[in-house]
């Protein structure tokens, strides 16, 4: 089972500027279920039943939370507006069998909340708490009950739908950064990072994630669903995309992978993506 540590894998808190997995999908019974007991803060009405599936998930980060889930609920009624079924599992009701279950065949699925990546002061690496979500660990009891779900559960029981597309947003770690407070990475930190945080997800069908660490990622949801641009163009139509101290790697983890870091400053790394980058919002529909 994933441990739980305590504190130091927290969200960011920066001021805003093998191959087992199950392959069932979530069937229109269990959504109506979820609803019922509180799982799903959201649903997708019937006018928006043939657009993309977006499923966005804020985990438990004690202070954050509220501002995390207010963050989320604007994101859903932009990706509603622009004509996803969205579907929306909040801290405290956002369980690992919850989350789960409604992640199969996501085409683009959102996290908000604490992350727990590598490399960190908190060794040795180990698959099953790393590299994936912190849910809560049971329903209805806060927004401190923190379980992580690393790369080992994300890969072997979430399916989403071919050539998804994940955002990770507030998390330490994932975009290279380090938790807020203590010693920036160096760049060979910030690139095993990314790398190490985008390999459960492309097992898991995701042919891209992106990383913000301190803004919201409305123009990802609006280059998927609005624009032709491929993935590469997605990430440098952000507002806060910076370029002076950008660099690209191939993956390490995961063949044919490459992947972007724009940090706004030297050791600053709260934005990247990796995946195949030349895909197209176009194939991302598709």
């Amino acid at each position: 089972m994933p441990l739980y540590r305590s504190g130091a894998q927290g969200a960011s808190r920066q001021p805003s500027h093998s191959r087992r997995r199950t392959r069932h999908f979530v069937l229109i019974p269990l959504i109506a279920a979820f609803v019922a007991i509180g799982g799903l803060a959201g649903s997708a009405t019937p006018a928006q039943a043939v657009g993309p599936k977006v499923v966005i998930v804020v985990g438990p980060s004690h202070s954050n939370t509220a501002r995390y889930i207010a963050s989320a609920r604007q994101l859903a009624a932009y990706a509603r507006a622009n004509g996803a079924r969205v579907y929306e599992l909040y801290s405290p009701n956002a369980t690992w069998a919850r989350v789960k279950a409604a992640a199969q065949g996501a085409k683009l699925f959102i996290y908000l909340g604490h992350g727990n990546g590598w490399p960190s002061p908190y060794g040795p690496f180990q698959p099953y708490t790393k590299d994936g979500i912190g849910l809560n660990a049971a329903a209805g009891h806060g927004h401190a009950n923190v379980r992580y779900w690393g790369e080992y559960y994300v890969s072997r029981y979430i399916n989403f739908a071919p050539n998804a597309v994940v955002v990770l947003n507030r998390l330490c770690y994932a975009s290279g950064n380090s938790e807020w407070g203590t010693r920036n990475p160096t760049k060979s930190t910030a690139i095993r990072r990314v790398d190490n945080y985008g390999a459960g997800f492309f097992r898991a069908n995701a042919r891209a994630v992106f990383a913000d660490g301190l803004d919201r990622p409305y123009y990802v949801i609006s280059g998927l669903l609005n624009t032709d641009r491929t993935i590469s163009q997605i990430f440098w139509s952000a507002a806060s995309a910076r370029h002076t101290y950008a660099f690209t790697f191939a993956s390490t983890r995961t063949p044919r992978m490459r992947a972007i870091l724009d940090p706004y400053a030297p050791s600053r790394y709260y934005r990247s993506v990796i995946g195949n980058l030349s895909m197209t919002a176009a194939q991302w529909r598709g």
